[in-house]
């Protein structure tokens, strides 16, 4: 296992981080956190001209065909600098299960507008229980003729106020274990029966409230086998916390970066505060949880880049990064003082997207639950 970047890497690396610098500054930030759409259409446009949108789809749907890990190094450029819109709902949420077990005449229909940045998708998993395993799904899709009926609420549905599609994860029969009688279909989001509100969330991301009743959606719209549609929602968690994971290591290293140029810049009793050991204290904490955190992420997505069993990996990564995130995070805040509390600094802007992300996925409860199965416990 070698987990160097290779040159082609490094230059995605490169090329994403002048991009998002000159593109999406964080004034545009700000001004997108308020916007009722919450992404920028040209910001959009530009990156699908980069190719971003179809990193990961096979050149023959008009992709790139690059790996799972060069998607997480994107990734890791796109938290260090705050990229608010439908990336990670449309790639990571929305390409990759397509890809895993979509039909040909659907990877031929979605996956080059995905890939042309024509098409926005995302995942309708989670419900009023707030849980990622099976037993909380509970949206029923009923067969009638050569459609299916959906009936039922799903939360924390990303940019669904948005999408052209949505994979809504549903029940489709009550088997002896949770997880039997899962079946995904891709939604039209345009479909009649379908309300979609916003939720305030604090990094004031577009989470959104997607109710369906009496939505009816196609047969051939089915993603995968009926009623076996659990272990592609568990693959496709596992790529998605990994992906999240590499998007918030990003951000731990921007604002660790961020802290460490204050603290040799803000002079009080004669002196930079960084030459007092309290802050050099906090500072190498803040690295060491930094450092840490990129080398658990990135072997946890070298596993799921080449497909290897690592549900346990994974656990621990989240459960690792979750609290790392929020630690750099508060004792940036703490370094810059009053200032670092401010809507104005950039500081507040990583705080809030490390409380935001902790609970994505799963928070370092639940991830802690699922190392404890993978004991035996």
């Amino acid at each position: 296992m070698n987990l160097d970047f290779t040159e082609e890497q490094e230059m995605l690396r490169t090329s994403a981080r002048d991009f998002l610098t000159t593109e999406c500054p964080k004034t545009l930030v700000r001004e997108l956190e308020e916007s009722e759409k919450g992404y920028s259409p040209e910001l959009w446009k530009k990156m699908a001209e980069l190719g971003w949108m179809g990193l990961v789809i096979p050149d023959k749907y008009d992709g790139m065909g690059m790996q799972f890990m060069d998607l997480a190094v994107l990734l890791e450029e796109m938290g260090r600098n705050i990229l608010p819109g439908p990336f990670f709902s449309t790639v990571v949420l929305g390409a990759l299960p397509i890809l895993s077990a979509g039909s040909e005449e659907q990877k031929k229909e979605i996956l080059p507008k995905i890939a042309g940045g024509k098409a926005i998708l995302t995942m309708a998993l989670t419900e009023p229980s707030a849980t990622y395993e099976a037993s909380g799904v509970h949206t029923k899709a009923v067969a009638r003729g050569n459609s299916f009926i959906l009936n039922g609420t799903k939360l924390f549905v990303e940019n669904a106020h948005i999408a052209d599609y949505i994979i809504c994860v549903t029940r489709t029969k009550d088997g002896a274990s949770p997880e039997e009688g899962i079946t995904l279909f891709l939604v039209d989001a345009k479909s009649p029966g379908i309300k979609c509100a916003v939720i305030p969330t604090i990094a004031l991301d577009k989470q959104c409230e997607v109710v369906f009743e009496n939505v009816s959606v196609p047969k051939k719209n089915m993603l995968g086998e009926l009623d076996k549609g659990w272990p592609l929602v568990a693959r496709t968690l596992e790529q998605a916390t990994m992906a999240k994971c590499a998007e918030m290591i990003g951000g731990a290293q921007a604002a660790l970066d961020m802290t460490v140029a204050y603290a040799k810049e803000r002079v009080q009793y004669g002196r930079p505060i960084g030459a007092f050991q309290a802050i050099q204290f906090y500072l190498s904490d803040m690295w060491m949880k930094v450092t840490m955190s990129k080398n658990i992420t990135y072997e946890a997505v070298w596993m799921v880049s080449e497909g290897l069993p690592c549900t346990e990996k994974v656990a621990i990564a989240k459960g690792w990064v979750n609290d790392a995130y929020k630690f750099v995070t508060e004792r940036g805040v703490q370094v810059h003082g009053a200032i670092g509390t401010t809507r104005d600094h950039d500081m507040g802007l990583y705080y809030r997207r490390a409380w935001a992300a902790d609970q994505t996925f799963g928070n370092t409860d639940f991830q802690r639950e699922v190392v404890a199965r993978q004991m035996g416990l």
